[in-house]
């Protein structure tokens, strides 16, 4: 894709929506229990903080919590802007699946390099890395000569966010500084994979088809560091359960580009999403049966209530949200289940040809 000439603002899209909004939510909810625009210590360590032996606990999934909590209302605001401000420019460039893949790996990586900086005790929260990462593979994309915008957007941007941490002696350099690398290493290795697709895969994927790949392999990632998956997988190392996952990754990959390049294939592969959607809603809920006991009180009324209901009727509450991914999978995606089901061979044509035209990023 050739580059385009960019203003300083671009305005934000679907992505960029759907995680401004996850994490007003989610740092709102402690907002919410704190009484007021801030949030204790004791509190975000509970929901997901970041923290010195997390890791060495086995506690992965702070490393994605971490970015969706805030200190305060203006830690949120910041951070938010910054989303904003970078996010729109990201999205429009590489499309909302490669933008999730740079914001969550410059979430992870930021947590694991401020993590191996500490060398003493400490809890972070915020989407400042996972931002960074943002402004880290805009920056990817200027060198590459894929995004035409002028060294003032960078000079200014990074320049504030110098001067802002500076003003704050709380700021994680660890964490910004990490995002910001993997951001920018993130981007650079997305743009080699799309140079190499054209080798490996027939067909250029739809937008809404590497979305919900890119989420499944999130949900399945996340299991893969749950208890049930190391009962399964027991006396398999680290790295083996690494390669297994990997390669059924490529395999599904492999299997939605057959299948793309069939008649009618699209339509297959939007109801196969469906059907996977809803199987691993089912799954997570019962993932989270282990844990889950009415019991334990979170000092939020509607959570405890909400907890209350569902540990005893966790398959049927399961299976109706199954239910509603599935129809939510075929709602979001309906025009490419139109469109395939009209096909008479025209699509997988069409996706071919797209492939073969893109050149990276």
């Amino acid at each position: 894709m050739p580059s385009y000439r960019a203003s300083f603002f671009e305005t934000p899209h679907a992505a960029v929506y759907a995680l401004m909004t996850v994490t007003v939510l989610a740092s709102g909810f402690c907002f919410i229990q704190a009484g007021g625009p801030a949030a204790s210590s004791e509190l975000l360590y509970r929901y997901g903080g970041m923290y010195s032996t997390a890791i060495a606990r086995h506690e992965y999934w702070r490393l994605l919590a971490y970015g969706f909590l805030h200190v305060n209302f203006v830690h949120l605001t910041m951070n938010m802007l910054c989303l904003v401000l970078w996010g729109g420019h990201l999205e429009r460039r590489v499309g909302p699946a490669y933008f999730l893949i740079i914001y969550l790996c410059a979430m992870v990586f930021g947590a694991i390099v401020g993590n191996g900086i500490h060398s003493t005790p400490y809890l972070t929260v915020g989407a400042s890395g996972a931002t960074s990462g943002v402004l880290g593979a805009l920056l990817c994309l200027w060198i590459l000569g894929k995004l035409d915008v002028s060294f003032d957007f960078f000079a200014i941007n990074i320049g504030l966010n110098i001067a802002f941490a500076f003003s704050n002696s709380r700021i994680d350099w660890g964490v910004h500084l990490g995002g910001f690398a993997a951001g920018l290493i993130a981007c650079a290795l997305l743009d080699l994979v799309e140079k190499a697709n054209p080798y490996a895969l027939r067909c250029k994927f739809p937008e809404v088809v590497k979305v919900n790949l890119t989420l499944l392999a999130c949900v399945a990632a996340l299991w893969a560091w749950s208890g049930q998956a190391q009962a399964i997988a027991a006396g398999v190392s680290g790295w083996g359960m690494a390669i297994v996952a990997v390669i059924a990754c490529c395999a599904v990959v492999k299997l939605a580009d057959l299948a793309l390049s069939m008649k009618k294939g699209l339509a297959i592969v939007v109801t196969a999403l469906a059907v996977a959607n809803a199987a691993a809603v089912m799954l997570s809920g019962w993932t989270l049966a282990s844990s889950c006991t009415p019991r334990w009180p979170t000092g939020s009324v509607p959570l405890d209530n909400f907890l209350v209901t569902f540990c005893p009727n966790l398959v049927l509450i399961s299976g109706l949200a199954a239910i509603c991914a599935a129809a939510v999978t075929l709602w979001l995606c309906s025009n490419e289940m139109s469109r395939g089901i009209a096909d008479v061979g025209f699509v997988g044509t069409s996706l071919r040809a797209e492939r073969n035209r893109r050149h990276g990023l």
